[in-house]
């Protein structure tokens, strides 16, 4: 637990009582590779911290094909929070692209506590935020940035990515085909 509450500490000072509260509803699971923790058309129960793993949410079209919209490493928070928030359906997937550790916490149990506790219904304000501007951030990348951009972005980000997944799951990711990232990869290493 001490991975989560330093976690929880680097966004807000959570008062030891809070802790405490919060305790209890969190499940420490270990998740295998492939393991869904959200499916496309189903309301998930749960929002997830990772402690170990890479985790990914994505969208399949009506042909099959996958778009990634964004992998997750540790310490991140995860999910369909959306669907979560709006009690629907996901209209994303999200599974383990590796071994995972993560910690789970039921939502609406989640919901019901910080409606009774200030310090975590800040600490909840604070990681919508931090989701708002990632969002934001990966919207502008795609927006803005050009492929070799965003690839060297990516790398920055999750320097070993190229060691945990497939190249046609960073092409997703990126937004291009995997000849594109090929043809990146070669003119960035040739040099």
């Amino acid at each position: 637990m001490n991975f989560l509450f330093d976690f929880i500490n680097t966004l807000v000072d959570l008062p030891k009582t809070s802790a405490e509260k919060l305790m209890p509803l969190i499940r420490l699971k270990e998740l295998k590779k492939g393991h869904n923790i959200a499916v496309f058309g189903e309301i998930p129960k749960d929002f997830f911290v990772i402690k170990k793993g890479l985790i990914r949410s994505y969208y399949t079209d009506e042909k099959g094909r996958e778009y990634i919209r964004h992998f997750f490493t540790p310490p991140r928070t995860t999910g369909a929070l959306g669907s979560l928030v709006l009690n629907k359906p996901s209209r994303l997937s999200y599974d383990c692209l590796s071994d995972c550790e993560v910690y789970a916490i039921n939502f609406k149990d989640f919901k019901k506590l910080i409606s009774t506790d200030k310090a975590l219904s800040n600490m909840y304000s604070t990681i919508l935020e931090l989701i708002f501007l990632t969002l934001e951030s990966r919207i502008y990348d795609l927006s803005v940035l050009n492929a070799t951009e965003r690839y060297l972005k990516l790398k920055k980000q999750i320097p070993e990515i190229e060691n945990l997944v497939p190249q046609y799951h960073i092409a997703s990711y990126l937004n291009i085909t995997p000849v594109q990232l090929s043809r990146i990869r070669k003119e960035l290493y040739s040099k």
